[in-house]
C-alpha cells in the first residue's frame, strides 16, 4: 500500500507545530537544571496543532499523544489507522535551550509503524519514511535526500548515540557491555533514531525499564525503512497501538548487521 497521502500529511503537521515551538522557544527562559519529566505549555500547544491538522484530513482514525489536551479526549485511541505524536521529544532539551528536541509524528497500521516523521525545530533538519519510499532528510529551504544506515560491521568500530550522562555515575551499561568505537549524546529518542537512519550513528540502545509509543513509533520506521533493525534489547520485535502504549524491554535499534552482536552484548 502507499503511505504518500499521511506522510505528506505528517510533515505539514510536523511544520506546523513547528512554527508554534520555535516562538515560544524564542521566548522561553532557560531551565539549567530542568528535569527530564519537564513539561511546558509548548508541548500542549504543539500537540493541538498537530492533532488538529491529522484530524482535518483523517476525521475517522484514532490517536495517541503524550499530552492531555482537549482534542485527545475527544477521539479514539486504538485502531486499524492510528497516529503517534510527541509534540516535543526531548522537553528537557527544548527546556535547556540546547536545541536538541524534535516534533515525532508516525503512523500505524496493523501495529506497524509504516511511516513516520522526526523534524528537529531549531536546526530545520527533518527526517521522514514510509512503507515502500525508503527514508529521507530534507533541510531546512532544501531538497530531500535518500539516507541509509551504515555498513558498520563490528561493534569496535561503531558509533553509540545515547542519552545525556552523569559523568558521576560512570559509565553507561551499553557502553561497557558493547565497547564501541565513539559515543555521542543527546536528548530526545526520536533525534537518536534519526541519527542511525541517517547513518551518523551505528548504534542506539536504550535501557530504560519502560517507555511509550510516541517515544518510538516515528523513529522505528525511520531507521527500518533506511534498512536498519529495531526491537527490544532481547530482540522481540516492536508492536504499536495496543490498549497500553507502554513497552518494557529496553530499546535497540542499529544498521542491521551489528544487531544480533549487540544483543548478544547487551546479554552477556
Amino acid at each position: 500500500m502507499n503511505y504518500e497521502h499521511e506522510l505528506a500529511a505528517a510533515r505539514a503537521a510536523a511544520d506546523q507545530a513547528a512554527t508554534v515551538i520555535l516562538r515560544q522557544y524564542a521566548a522561553f527562559e532557560a531551565i539549567a537544571d530542568a528535569p527530564a519529566s519537564i513539561t511546558t505549555a509548548a508541548d500542549r500547544e504543539s500537540q493541538e496543532v498537530i492533532l488538529r491538522s491529522l484530524r482535518e484530513r483523517f476525521p475517522n482514525d484514532a490517536f495517541r499523544a503524550e499530552e492531555a489536551t482537549p482534542t485527545l479526549a475527544a477521539v479514539p485511541n486504538v485502531g486499524p489507522r492510528l497516529w503517534v505524536i510527541d509534540p516535543i521529544d526531548g522537553t528537557r532539551g527544548f527546556a535547556r535551550k540546547n536545541g536538541e528536541f524534535s516534533v515525532m509524528v508516525a503512523f500505524v497500521t496493523a501495529g506497524e509503524a509504516v511511516g513516520g516523521v522526526v523534524l528537529e525545530p531549531a536546526t530545520g533538519v527533518c527526517t521522514f519514511a514510509a512503507r515502500g519510499i525508503g527514508c529521507l532528510r530534507c533541510d531546512r529551504g532544501g531538497e530531500p535526500t535518500r539516507v541509509r544506515v551504515t555498513a558498520t560491521t563490528a561493534l569496535a568500530d561503531a558509533t553509540l548515540v545515547q542519552s545525556h550522562t552523569n559523568p558521576a555515575r560512570g559509565t553507561t551499561r551499553p557502553v561497557q557491555r558493547l565497547r564501541p568505537r565513539a559515543v555521542v549524546e543527546t536528548y530526545s529518542a526520536g533525534i537518536k533514531l534519526a541519527r542511525v537512519a541517517r547513518g551518523e550513528a551505528d548504534l542506539y540502545v536504550s535501557t530504560y525499564e519502560s517507555m511509550n509509543d510516541w517515544d518510538i513509533a516515528a523513529g522505528a520506521a525511520l531507521v527500518e525503512e533506511a534498512g536498519g533493525r529495531v526491537s527490544t534489547l532481547d530482540g522481540r520485535p516492536l508492536r504499536f497501538g495496543g490498549d497500553s502504549p507502554a513497552h518494557g524491554g529496553g530499546l535497540l535499534a542499529t544498521n542491521g548487521v551489528l544487531h544480533e552482536a549487540a544483543i548478544a552484548g547487551m546479554r552477556g
